[in-house]
């Protein structure tokens, strides 16, 4: 597989992830504190930030890279209060 085919296809799985995440919420499949939609938005995160990166779309670099960072937060404080409980 050719380099910008392979950065055609990261980026839309980037797209593919964003918009699945904000459909199965919206139709109420998904939770908004649930790990499934903040992974989603973090495939979709890191997906553009690595299309972006190529083509010099600092904007979008930024924006992605602050929502791939809200993502993992969420997770890991998620993550943290479930640890807690079961102590």
């Amino acid at each position: 597989m050719n380099t910008a085919l392979l950065l055609e296809t990261t980026g839309w799985l980037g797209v593919v992830s964003y918009v699945l995440a904000y459909l199965l919420l919206t139709i109420g499949m998904l939770r908004p504190d649930g790990y499934l939609f903040h992974i989603l938005n973090m495939i979709g995160a890191a997906s553009l930030i690595v299309y972006s990166l190529e083509y010099g779309d600092k904007p979008n670099v930024a924006v992605n890279v602050i929502w791939l960072l809200i993502g993992v937060g969420a997770v890991v404080r998620r993550f943290v209060r479930k640890s807690s409980r079961n102590f």
